[in-house]
């Protein structure tokens, strides 16, 4: 049955992929447009293209996120912690967004349902979030960091006797395929992210038994991810394309590629909530530290890490005292 608070809870999970589109939105396209392999404009509209068409791709990350991490029997209170957790992950995003911090729109929603839980006494499934969320954290910027340097190292092996114009020619030309690819991937982990949510609460008012995600769920998520995307992200832009290090075509093309492979693999194989800000940002340290190590502006990636330690945390806070609000009213 439809309820005011199941509408609360779609409107508020749209907008939360809205946020997600334009705060992560830099993620795919800032290292293409900082090399100028793409126009700002045109790199959004790829983005959001690409954003529509991976959140149509699958739906395991999704069920993850459903039953997963929390256990909300059927009521209102559910909804009330479901809702409060959407208002955390928003609030967080909205905060690192106006400060150009490249934070886990992701991770912000996980912390958002665990303080939720917490502060109405719900059951957190915490070997779910250890598994799915706390060990793909700290594993994928890992693997994303090491697959960008090796792949720079090979880039940097095969052109080494190339004419440098015609080699930066080519790369930015192959830039285009691999934004386009990293922001495929964006779409197939973050729209299922908010189709979880949205999954959890038609579940807890029992207008579905199970956990498939249905179509129009897909396609609202996807449309709204993508229209986020299209809005774009220039503060955050400016930190990932031009402040950890400075980009060229090849390092652009290596760090989007070995991004995108990871994020391939967490959500086809492990159906696992990464954060693609941490697996781009440790891409681009990897593909940079090829040159010299100093190249790369490590005092900036400390700063996106201490962001990326308190966003669980931080929106797990404003979810727990959002949820005290909402019971409330």
């Amino acid at each position: 049955m439809l309820t005011a608070g199941l509408v609360v809870v779609v409107v508020l999970a749209l907008a939360f992929d809205f946020t997600n589109g334009f705060h992560d939105a830099a993620n795919a396209i800032a290292t293409a447009v900082s090399t100028r392999a793409l126009t700002l404009r045109a790199a959004l509209a790829l983005a959001a293209v690409m954003n529509l068409v991976g959140a149509l791709l699958g739906t395991g990350v999704a069920v993850t996120i459903a039953k997963g991490i929390i256990d909300t029997p059927a009521g209102d209170d559910a909804l009330h912690v479901v809702t409060a957790a959407l208002v955390g992950a928003i609030t967080w995003n909205l905060i690192t967004w106006y400060f150009g911090l490249p934070s886990s729109s992701s991770h912000a929603l996980v912390g958002g349902l665990v303080g939720a839980a917490l502060a109405s006494a719900t059951t957190v499934h915490w070997a779910g979030v250890l598994e799915k969320v706390v060990i793909p954290m700290v594993v994928s910027p890992v693997v994303g960091l090491l697959l960008g340097y090796a792949l720079m190292t090979v880039i940097m092996w095969a052109f080494r006797n190339a004419n440098a114009h015609r080699a930066g020619r080519l790369m930015r030309r192959a830039q285009v395929f691999s934004a386009a690819s990293l922001a495929l991937g964006h779409g197939l982990q973050d729209a299922q992210k908010s189709m979880g949510v949205i999954v959890l609460a038609l579940v807890v008012t029992m207008n579905q038994d199970g956990y498939s995600v249905p179509f129009w769920v897909i396609g609202a998520c996807a449309l709204a991810l993508s229209a986020g995307t299209y809005a774009g992200g220039l503060r955050i832009m400016r930190t990932l394309g031009r402040r950890i290090f400075h980009l060229t075509p090849p390092h652009g093309f290596a760090a989007e590629l070995s991004a995108s492979s990871v994020l391939y693999l967490t959500a086809f194989v492990f159906h696992a909530p990464i954060s693609t800000t941490h697996v781009i940002t440790s891409a681009v340290m990897g593909v940079g530290a090829t040159t010299r190590r100093s190249a790369v502006r490590w005092s900036v990636a400390g700063d996106i890490a201490k962001g990326w330690v308190l966003t669980l945390p931080a929106s797990a806070i404003v979810a727990a005292g959002a949820y005290g609000v909402v019971a409330l009213l």
